[in-house]
């Protein structure tokens, strides 16, 4: 039998796929989206549209900010989830240097929503979305968990950051296992306006020049949907525990003697941005005019994910090339534009 999962973040990239897949696998979820206009709503919307088709009673959804108690609170009281698993949050780099306040809103004040309810409803396991941003100013490659991560380059990354931190004093005080996740530069159908497959794939399409950030010297660990989605399903049975190896003279970032745990989510595969560009206008079928300029406030020049922490608990393992998922994005892209 499937268990009471409630999922925020729906109306979003990583949320919409997620609820999608628990739908699939028998679980009843519940939804939880403010769908505010950081981006498009129109295309929020669609995803909720495409999860109401789903042909059972097993999807419901709440439209509510995070960082409104009381509607939080309410949420938990009625639905009664036995798994939190919490995408909300207001995402982007470039956007928290114009609105840092969005950030502390939402991805603050918002999860602490989340764990306090966590907290009183006595949740046996909350998985919770961080970012490979927190690695910041890291210059060790592959980003491994157990790093330092005390040098971010961004307040988007300061608020991640500032969750894990969060997770672990709940973890600590009130035994609330909690799971945080460093996404990597996630793409593929149904995804966001704001990054960069998205705006190079409208911009070739149309004719128009792509901005490339650094002169091209840029290298990301982009990792396909379906992986992210298929790296997270094995962690709704497998609650953070204490690690009874835990070491307070040398302490290890990723775990800790309460029920906290770290991962990294990603492709273990970086690549050059010029690279992506190639396979992208490959699929496209159209080449880019390219302008290229300085690397951006808060943007890193390198990702690259270590994923043997969570390779070791569930087996994970990345399988999608990037030409193959550049393929399945650039059609699905098409489709839904009607280009």
């Amino acid at each position: 039998m499937g268990k009471k999962i409630l999922v925020t973040g729906t109306a979003g990239f990583i949320g919409f796929h997620m609820a999608r897949a628990l739908c699939a696998e028998g679980h009843i979820v519940r939804g939880y989206d403010n769908v505010n206009d950081y981006y498009d709503v129109t295309l929020k919307e669609a995803r909720l549209k495409e999860l109401e088709k789903l042909d059972n009673y097993n999807f419901t959804f709440t439209r509510a900010d995070l960082e409104d108690q009381a509607a939080v609170e309410k949420t938990f009281e009625e639905f009664e989830p036995e798994v939190v698993i919490n995408l909300a949050a207001q995402a982007g780099v470039r956007y928290s240097l114009s609105h840092p306040r969005a950030y502390m809103r939402s991805n603050i004040d918002g999860f602490l929503n989340i764990l306090e309810c966590c907290r009183h409803a006595k949740i046996s396991n909350l998985i919770y979305a961080s970012s490979s941003s927190v690695y910041g100013a890291n210059g060790k490659m592959p980003f491994a968990v157990e790093d330092n991560v005390d040098h971010p380059v961004s307040l988007y990354a300061a608020t991640k950051k500032s969750n894990e931190l969060m997770a672990h004093t709940y973890a600590h005080l009130y035994g609330v296992p909690c799971t945080g996740l460093r996404f990597f530069t996630v793409y593929g159908p149904w995804g966001r306006p704001d990054m960069a497959m998205y705006i190079f794939t409208k911009a070739i399409i149309e004719g128009q020049p792509i901005d490339v950030y650094n002169d091209g010297n840029m290298m990301r660990d982009f990792t396909y949907i379906d992986d992210i989605i298929a790296g997270m399903m094995p962690l709704i049975d497998l609650p953070a525990k204490a690690n009874d190896n835990w070491d307070k003279m040398s302490p290890d970032p990723s775990s800790s003697n309460v029920p906290y745990a770290l991962y990294n989510i990603g492709n273990n595969k970086p690549v050059n941005l010029l690279d992506m560009i190639d396979i992208l206008e490959d699929a496209v079928g159209q080449k880019a005019e390219k302008r290229f300029l300085p690397l951006q406030p808060g943007d890193v020049e390198e990702t690259y994910a270590n994923i043997d922490a969570l390779h070791k608990l569930t087996g994970f393992t990345p399988e999608t090339s990037l030409e193959e998922g550049i393929q399945k994005f650039v059609d699905w892209y098409k489709e839904y534009h009607q280009t």
